[in-house]
């Protein structure tokens, strides 16, 4: 499953095709929204690219309940839309899971001056997004900067969330990729919000993404996201984003379970552990 957009853009979208056909299944890509598909007539329909899912967002919860009315859809509808909103984070850190401490800020309430102080600067983000849109860093001493930010979204009717910034994410961000539950394999990537202040809408959105073995802290924590997840059995993909806090211990940035690059054109056992998965997933 892709979109106008992101098949152009999805590097990993046609080794995935060869790789499923080279494993005897019949595979192609097709726009999440294109005109009457007949969803009904595939066994299963695989979630990648639909990367304007968050423009349209009621639009394609609707198509995602509904294609699974017809079908078998990876990753569930219901774990779809529960992941399309960040506030997920909150239940993972109710389950135990050691998240980035997270401030979530609703259109009509109030803001408190705290929440936009940290000891090293604090990142605002709306709470449905994807590649960083609309999100930025602040230092220390800009706390006008970031309240200003985080009242732009409220204004438009956006829940804003507001995190203190992690320094150690200088030494790079890590993405954990799972399949059907077990670990695959792990990218790190450079930090992302480079530049203080700024919201870049077209930065790049993995830069440096290179292979990466992970520690067992950060695999135990990644493991005990996933198992936080409700009714997580049908997981067919996962991808969770750590950093490192200040004690050096891996915490939770992001879990995603919609459409995540899968890093698969810099890993090519993953390729094969996604085909195994799919094929899994079709018994």
């Amino acid at each position: 499953m892709t979109s106008a957009g992101g098949a152009g853009q999805d590097a990993d979208l046609p080794l995935i095709l060869t790789a499923l056909q080279a494993a005897g299944l019949s595979a192609q890509a097709v726009a999440w929204d294109a005109d009457e598909p007949e969803w009904d007539g595939y066994d299963l329909a695989v979630i990648r690219s639909t990367w304007d899912y968050v423009d349209r967002l009621a639009e394609f919860l609707a198509w995602a309940d509904a294609t699974a009315e017809v079908t078998r859809l990876r990753n569930p509808a219901p774990l779809v839309r529960w992941n399309s909103d960040k506030r997920y984070l909150l239940e993972l850190a109710g389950r135990g899971v050691h998240v980035v401490p997270t401030r979530f800020l609703e259109p009509g309430g109030s803001c408190d001056a705290a929440d936009f102080e940290g000891p090293h600067g604090v990142v605002v983000k709306p709470a449905v997004s994807s590649g960083a849109r609309d999100t930025a860093r602040y230092e220390p001493g800009r706390r006008a900067d970031a309240e200003h930010h985080a009242r732009m979204l409220l204004d438009q009717g956006r829940t804003a969330m507001v995190q203190p910034y992690l320094p150690l994410v200088e030494e790079g961000e890590r993405a954990l990729v799972f399949f059907g539950g077990t670990f695959s394999h792990a990218i790190r990537k450079r930090p992302l919000l480079t530049e203080a202040g700024l919201i870049d809408n077209f930065r790049v959105p993995h830069p440096g993404a290179v292979p990466y073995e992970p520690s067992e802290a950060e695999l135990r924590t990644a493991r005990a996201a996933l198992d936080a997840v409700p009714d997580p059995g049908d997981l067919l993909f996962a991808r969770v984003d750590l950093a490192l806090n200040e004690d050096r211990e891996p915490v939770v940035m992001e879990l995603e379970l919609i459409e995540p690059n899968l890093f698969l054109c810099i890993n090519p056992q993953g390729l094969e552990h996604f085909a195994r998965a799919v094929t899994t997933a079709l018994t």
